[in-house]
């Protein structure tokens, strides 16, 4: 009697995997185009204030009086020493 509860218990659970039906596969969502990126003006980040300062900038960075100033490709930025 045992035997045949475990067999209908194991018939019954074979039996409801088999007629499980896998849902419909939604349609993949269409790609939007990425916006194009903000393109901003080159900074220097300086340490000691712990923050980006803009072109022009006068600094003194560890004591030495520096201004933020284009590097040669025009892309980014860097402390260059104030000329006399």
């Amino acid at each position: 009697m045992r035997s045949l509860i475990i067999a209908a218990a194991i018939a019954m659970t074979l039996t409801a995997c088999a007629t499980e039906s896998t849902p419909p596969v939604a349609a993949p969502a269409p790609v939007a185009a990425a916006p194009a990126p903000v393109q901003t003006a080159p900074e220097c980040y300086n340490g000691d204030s712990g923050k980006f300062e803009t072109l022009g900038t006068v600094a003194s960075i560890s004591g030495i009086k520096v201004v933020c100033e284009k590097t040669s490709d025009g892309k980014n930025a860097s402390w260059v020493g104030v000329k006399k």
